[in-house]
């Protein structure tokens, strides 16, 4: 399987609607204009594309390109996972990225993510001796 990888603005929504809801992240899906709203203002986007341009995955996160990198999103189409995509995406945030101080991300905690992020030289908190913490603010349907 072939894919490049492409620095974008924002795919168009169709195309990101179809990524985020093949894997089951409904919390973006919900409300498709707050999603093109969450891209537009990311400090970076890449997506990779295969050979006939079709979205097969995507990053995007916030930088103030000096101190602290936050990887906010990274999704692979399910027939794309476990190619390569999702470390070539993260290999262009982190070489582009390389002289930022700080590199922080949340994810879920299978077994999978963690792996994946520990291979790419992350480190949990936990074993690190540092705290990480986190408050949501999420909107619930009542």
């Amino acid at each position: 399987m072939t894919f490049r990888l492409t620095a974008e603005d924002a795919p168009a929504l169709d195309e990101l609607l179809r990524l985020y809801a093949s894997v089951g992240w409904t919390a973006y899906t919900r409300d498709p204009q707050a999603l093109a709203r969450a891209l537009r203002h990311s400090s970076f986007v890449w997506a990779a594309r295969n050979e006939g341009g079709e979205l097969v995955g995507l990053v995007r996160g916030l930088s103030d390109d000096v101190s602290i990198l936050f990887v906010q999103d990274i999704l692979v189409l399910p027939d794309w996972q476990r190619q390569g995509v999702g470390r070539a995406l993260m290999g262009a945030v982190l070489d582009h990225y390389a002289h930022v101080m700080q590199t922080a991300l949340l994810t879920d905690d299978g077994p999978e993510q963690l792996a994946f992020y520990e291979s790419l030289g992350f480190g949990n908190t936990r074993n690190l001796g540092l705290n990480a913490f986190y408050r949501a603010n999420m909107q619930t349907d009542s």
